[in-house]
């Protein structure tokens, strides 16, 4: 019966969305639908989406791209709020190189009395917001949204430019109708490529057209007399047409040590390869990734900002007076350009209006400061190249392509290897860059533009959490002691960007939430800005709730409110690759005062489970000296990424891990 009401079900809604979506018809039946057909826990669903792409061709200007996009959503709860703000990413260079919204309109629908009513998207709901030198993001939001609304909103964008965007084949939220149409004259010639990493591929259909296009023309005629002759004719030539409908579309899923969704995502990719002309001549456009390279370099807003020295050479040469070995001359100029200029936020590997400027007000992108900080290495006499870097958000670039890059960092060869340092954050150090830079691999550029990829997380050191914890019970079955952590490394970076701006008793309650009836005290911590040294932190604890009595026996768990109580990997199946982003070790050291007038009845035992060779490594050690029991527990993480075919047994892992740790300590009475 429930199989047949699911049939019923996704047929009537098949048929209500088989319609022909048209702007401003908005049904009462989509409006009524209570949850989504292809996902029932969706918070929201694309229930129409088309995107066409032309070349539209004036005698003036040539071919102009247009790339019209038509979107209707469904709005289930509060949850799916955040679908009713749009991001459009525009290039924004100068008035003939920038790409423009245009023909913005929108409206909210909803049902009040029984009768659907709509809210017109309005001006003051959406603005231009600037990134950097060369990209802007048009934001709308629409208004009046409610749990159940309706949203459509549809524009164009108008480009300068043959090359074509990513087109975006799946979201966060289920699509229930996809179409795409792109034109493309047949004189420029593109490369297809689906990402490889999507688990969703397309049917894609290709197919020719014939297109006409008038052209007007003048033309002199007479000696003595002359008079002017217009003439018309048509210019015929074919398109490429590629076409995707496609229905119920699932959504990309959020899921626990991802790099970026986006690597993931579902889109086409088309690379612009060649021009042919009507004449048969071709200009190629195809590029390799030494190319890509060469042409960033030789921008006067990047290989030559590298070179420019007399704005700092008085500043660095004071520096540098009394260092001479590679190490202090690297830390001591890492130092001294954070101090200098403070990031802006926005993302680049350019400089944005010259790195003397940035210089100057103390202030830039992070192509302003990490060309600098090259820049200044280079001069200081160290072997040092700039390193194109694709930021986890932006993805890993697929094809050779400027758009693939949108980070800078520093590569310096030293005698101990090469030392990657990044000047954009007050915390970091050599090899221990921001989380957003540690993306697999970048692109190391040597003077002459030719480059090279370099592992990142090859020269990413292994980071280590050290915990001692020390336990007393008391009479009443309270627990008090002490903790000291020591973190190096990435956990030190972390630690520091995540709560230096933290006063103590904030941060104190940080560490008790969730902790059940823990209180803290006497919070300390050490070589907060020393960089060159660990973190240090300690502080006492009182525990109420850690001990449960049942008869004369006592039980409790080891590490007390330390302990990992849930497998941070629930799925049954994962989907994508999982991202540790940095090798590290992780050691408790607890340390046990028993009570008088108890002994122990039974202990957790020694254990010790191993994950593909020494990939991972939990250790859990038991020793008992009269009064005193002492535990020593490892984690020790030697793999960073995991493929999906891996996760089963990298769950279990983890759960043995967790099952360890409830292991409980009996005490009875003596």
């Amino acid at each position: 019966m429930k199989l047949k009401l699911l049939i019923i079900t996704i047929f009537i809604s098949n048929l209500i969305f088989s319609q022909n979506f048209k702007f401003g018809k908005v049904s009462l039946e989509e409006l009524k639908e209570p949850v989504n057909t292809v996902d029932s826990e969706a918070n929201a669903a694309v229930l129409y989406k088309s995107e066409n792409i032309t070349y539209r061709y004036s005698q003036e200007d040539g071919f102009t791209q247009v790339r019209e996009v038509f979107e209707r959503i469904k709005i289930y709860n509060k949850e799916g709020f955040d679908f009713a703000t749009k991001r459009i990413r525009l290039y924004d260079r100068s008035s003939s190189k920038s790409e423009n919204v245009i023909g913005l309109k929108g409206y909210t629908y909803n049902i009040e009395n029984g009768k659907i009513t709509k809210i017109k998207l309005k001006k003051e709901n959406s603005f231009e917001e600037k990134n950097n030198e060369f990209w802007a993001t048009q934001i709308f939001t629409m208004p009046n949204i409610k749990e159940g609304s309706v949203i459509e909103f549809t524009y164009k964008i108008e480009s300068p430019f043959i090359q074509i965007d990513d087109v975006v084949l799946q979201y966060g939220i289920p699509i229930q109708n996809l179409n795409v149409d792109i034109r493309i004259p047949e004189f420029f010639n593109f490369k297809k490529t689906v990402n490889p990493k999507a688990s969703y591929y397309p049917k894609i259909q290709e197919s020719r057209a014939n297109r006409a296009e008038n052209i007007n023309s003048k033309s002199r005629i007479g000696y003595a007399v002359t008079r002017t002759e217009f003439s018309s004719s048509n210019w015929e030539f074919s398109e490429n047409v590629i076409k995707i409908k496609e229905q119920n579309i699932l959504p990309l899923i959020e899921e626990p040590y991802l790099s970026s969704l986006d690597n993931y995502r579902a889109k086409l990719i088309l690379e612009y390869e060649f021009y042919r002309g009507p004449d048969g001549e071709i200009k190629n456009y195809a590029t390799d990734w030494n190319k890509v390279t060469k042409n960033i370099y030789d921008r006067e807003s990047f290989g030559a900002q590298i070179e420019k020295n007399k704005y700092y050479k008085e500043a660095l040469d004071a520096l540098l007076s009394d260092k001479t070995d590679e190490g202090s001359k690297a830390y001591a100029v890492l130092e001294f350009v954070k101090s200098k200029i403070k990031w802006n936020d926005f993302m680049g590997y350019l400089s944005s209006d010259g790195v003397k400027k940035a210089y100057s007000e103390g202030q830039g992108n992070s192509g302003d400061i990490n060309l600098i900080l090259t820049s200044m290495l280079k001069y200081a006499g160290l072997k040092v190249n700039p390193i194109l870097v694709s930021t986890r958000d932006n993805g890993i670039p697929i094809t050779p392509t400027r758009t693939g890059f949108n980070y800078l960092i520093s590569g310096v060869e030293t005698s101990k290897g090469l030392m990657l340092l990044d000047a954009t954050n007050p915390y970091t150090t050599a090899n221990v860059l921001p989380t957003r830079a540690n993306n697999w691999q970048g692109r190391r550029i040597s003077d002459t533009g030719n480059s090279e990829w370099i592992n990142i997380a090859n020269y990413s050191p292994k980071s280590k959490e050290v915990v001692s914890l020390n336990v007393s019970i008391n009479d009443d079955f309270s627990i008090n002691g002490k903790v000291r952590k020591i973190l190096s490394n990435h956990e030190a970076y972390q630690f520091r960007n995540k709560y230096l701006n933290k006063k103590k008793d904030e941060l104190a309650k940080v560490f008790e939430q969730d902790k059940g009836e823990l209180e803290i005290s006497e919070l300390e911590i050490s070589n907060k800005y020393d960089l060159s040294k660990p973190i240090q932190y300690t502080y006492n604890y009182n525990l109420n709730d850690a001990i449960e009595e049942i008869g004369d026996k006592l039980y409790f768990s080891p590490l007390l409110f330390l302990a990992t109580t849930e497998n941070i990997f629930k799925a049954n199946t994962r989907l994508y690759p999982i991202d540790f982003i940095f090798k590290s070790n992780t050691k408790y050291m607890v340390n046990i005062k028993l009570p008088e007038n108890y002994k122990v009845e039974s202990l957790p035992e020694n254990a010790k489970v191993q994950l593909d060779e020494g990939a991972c490594e939990f250790s859990f050690l038991t020793k008992k000296n009269e009064q005193y029991l002492q535990f020593i527990i490892g984690l020790d993480m030697n793999k960073t990424l995991f493929l999906p075919q891996e996760y089963e047994t990298l769950k279990q892992f983890f759960q043995a891990m967790v099952d360890k740790q409830s292991e409980k300590v009996v005490l009875v009475k003596s």
